[in-house]
Parts: structure tokens; sequence; C-alpha cells
């Protein structure tokens, strides 16, 4: 396989060599390509559109969840297409500082499920506490949910 620089140099070596044919293929390739990529980002962004859209707050809640798993997070579907499979990436921190408490940060949770979260309906569930840094004890912390990546059914 070609090196990828050697594509472009070998497209313009032919394009002065024999410009009507290469522009004969090159332009309705080219375009072809332009469309494909702005239909993915117009996809990306009415996805990411979607997602902000959801409605999602955790908060460390002993008295209402399991001991073992003390997060709570509520999550509500406040657009019109159903959500298939969500991820996220749950973050802790002290108020008013900016600097995230839990060890890993490969910890995601995520929300799959067999039938989708239809448009307005809400789920909650609660979940284990990640690993926190040496010190920080979870009822002195904000837990906020960041990163999320979802899928919608289209």
């Amino acid at each position: 396989m070609l090196p990828p620089a050697l594509i472009p140099i070998t497209w313009l070596a032919l394009l002065l060599r024999y410009p009507k044919r290469t522009l004969a293929i090159g332009v309705p390739l080219l375009l072809l390509l332009a469309s494909i990529a702005g239909w993915l980002v117009i996809g990306e962004r009415n996805n990411q559109r979607l997602l902000d859209h959801l409605d999602m707050q955790i908060t460390y809640a002993p008295q209402q969840c399991p001991s073992n798993a003390p997060l709570l997070v509520h999550l509500r579907n406040n657009t019109d297409k159903s959500l298939k499979d969500l991820k996220w990436r749950i973050a802790a921190y002290r108020p008013g500082e900016t600097t995230n408490l839990i060890e890993t940060l490969f910890t995601e949770a995520h929300y799959s499920s067999a039938s989708p979260l239809v448009a307005g309906a809400e789920w909650q569930t609660c979940l284990p506490l990640p690993s926190l840094r040496a010190g920080y004890r979870a009822s002195t912390l904000d837990f906020r949910i960041e990163r999320r990546q979802g899928n919608f059914v289209r």
C-alpha cells in the first residue's frame, strides 16, 4: 500500500500529465468524499445535540441506595428519539475546585437495555463508588457526569 503522502503527490502528477482525464475522475470522487464527510459531520452534530438534551444527575445518596452502590444516577430522556445506549465517565470534585478526585480515569458507567429509553421516559440506578484519592470522603464531594457518548434509535 502507498504511504498516505504519496497519494496527493501522485494525483498532482497525473493532473499535470493528463489534466482532462484526471479532473473527469478526480472531481466527482472529491465531491463524493466531501458529501460523505458532510453527512458524517451533520450526523455527529445531531447526535451531540440529542445528548445535550438528556437530563442526567448523579448524587451521593447512601440513604436511597445500598451501601455497596451509594451513587444515585437519574436519567431523563428529554429528546424526541429513543435512547439506545449511553456511556459516561463519573468525576468527583471538591466544591469550587477543578481537580478530578477519582483515582482511575477509566471508570465508566453505562445505560444499555433490550428496550430503548423512549422519549420522555426516566431511568435511575445505583452505582458503586469509584475509588477516590486518599484522604477524601464521598459525602464531601460533588459528583458529575462527563464525556457522554450514546446512540439513539433512528
